[in-house]
């Protein structure tokens, strides 16, 4: 049975929230961490959550933004551990603006973080794993990756376009021993929605009530671990939001009127 033990496992978008939980998780399961957020500070404190010693954890500060300084990190990671066996790719911001209010600075920085930053480290990573013969990628998308709601079209645009750059890297990597999982969280009790553009850039500086009273982190970190380990393509993990994804493929007129009649947040 696969296992996380000994395993080096680099987590972007550690500082708090989901790659948070997952890390801590993977520390209780024996794995060897790279932490990765702008937040130094931040890493630190979940370095010590962890319960690693110095030597199983690396704090590794970085911008997903700034792809010229990702193969000094990559070098680094390696030259620390030797290997890296999965890349947690979890850095990302969300979005609440309207397509009339949002600007397309807005539109930029969204795809710059969720996507091109998520492509851009994949692909210093990738010779890494294919020179290993194994790794295995794990990309957080959303149910928002699988269907568009109102205040998050650029939010629902970059996390579109991880699917369908991750599926192509599957099916391109599969014979050089390597996997790809995506995974689509609903909404997760994390602080996400501060963080969120709004109108004009601004931040959104609230916490969206869904986002409340969503999974815990613990809890989604405990399903994370278990699709990884299965090796699963694509998940969905969450409350009653993520059976929206069921209803797009299969009855998307309904689904249509349930976001259209919904308020934003």
């Amino acid at each position: 049975m696969a296992t996380f033990a000994n395993q080096v496992v680099w987590i972007t978008g550690a500082s708090s929230g989901i790659g948070e939980a997952v890390a801590v998780m993977l520390a209780q399961a024996g794995a060897r961490l790279v932490l990765s957020a702008r937040r130094t500070e931040e890493l630190q404190r979940v370095a010590v959550r962890t319960g690693l010693s110095t030597e199983n954890v690396l704090i590794v500060p970085m911008d997903v933004t700034q792809p010229n300084d990702l193969s000094a990190l990559v070098e680094q990671v390696q030259a620390t551990f030797g290997r890296i066996d999965y890349l947690f790719l979890n850095a990302g911001i969300t979005q609440r603006s309207t397509v009339a209010d949002a600007s397309m600075v807005d539109y930029h920085r969204l795809m710059d973080v969720n996507f091109f930053g998520v492509v851009a480290l994949t692909k210093a990573v990738l010779p890494v794993m294919l020179a290993q013969g194994s790794g295995h990628f794990v990309v957080t998308s959303s149910v928002a990756g699988k269907l568009g709601t109102k205040q998050r079209s650029g939010y629902c645009a970059s996390k579109h376009a991880l699917h369908g750059f991750f599926d192509a890297l599957r099916a391109e990597t599969a014979d050089a021993g390597l996997f790809v999982t995506i995974v689509c969280p609903g909404y997760i009790d994390t602080p996400i929605s501060l963080h969120a553009l709004g109108a004009g850039g601004q931040l959104h500086g609230k916490l969206d009530a869904n986002q409340q009273k969503g999974m815990a982190p613990t809890d989604f970190a405990r399903q994370w671990m278990r699709a990884v380990l299965n090796r699963k393509e694509e998940v969905y993990i969450g409350g009653l939001e993520k059976y929206g994804i069921y209803l797009k493929r299969f009855l998307p007129g309904l689904l249509s009127r349930i976001i259209r009649n919904r308020p934003g947040e």
